[in-house]
């Protein structure tokens, strides 16, 4: 199996919490890198339920040309709380430098906290592959499904 691994150069930013790793794979096989809360040494934030906050990471990137990195929700955290990446997969470019930030809103029907240190979202390392859009003078060929969307194939 090719373990050739892609390098990003990250920077601490002076709120990071010297005592985290940078984002970090949990197995050998996971695809994502979980990301941590950096508030502060004891603090926590509370999310109200339909309330949405941007948790800090202390960290910024240098992310290839050609690649982007996702941020995913972590399924335990998802599952186990009201708390979801609202934009998800949230996508950080490669030219963007300023501090990752997660957005995580809470879903759900309690209140929800994050505490400094919480593993709050997983990042994954992705190929981008710039489109050229070209307006079409002519009719887009025909398929089966159509203009039929949202819904449209079933429930099944």
């Amino acid at each position: 199996m090719n373990k050739e691994r892609i390098i990003v150069k990250v920077k601490k930013l002076s709120h990071y919490d010297e005592s985290f790793s940078l984002p970090t794979y949990e197995s050998s096989g996971a695809a994502g890198a979980d990301i941590r809360a950096s508030l502060g040494p004891g603090e926590s934030l509370l999310i109200k339920p339909g309330e949405r906050v941007l948790i800090p990471t202390g960290l910024s990137m240098e992310i290839p040309v050609g690649f982007e990195i996702q941020v995913r929700p972590r399924s335990g955290l998802s599952f186990k709380t009201g708390l979801m990446v609202l934009n998800s997969p949230g996508t950080i470019d490669s030219d963007y430098r300023g501090e990752v930030k997660i957005i995580l809103g809470n879903l759900g029907q309690a209140e929800e906290v994050i505490n400094h240190g919480d593993r709050v979202a997983q990042l994954i390392l992705a190929p981008v592959t710039q489109a050229l859009y070209v307006e079409s003078q002519e009719d887009l060929t025909t398929t089966l499904r159509g203009a039929g969307g949202f819904g449209s194939t079933g429930k099944a």
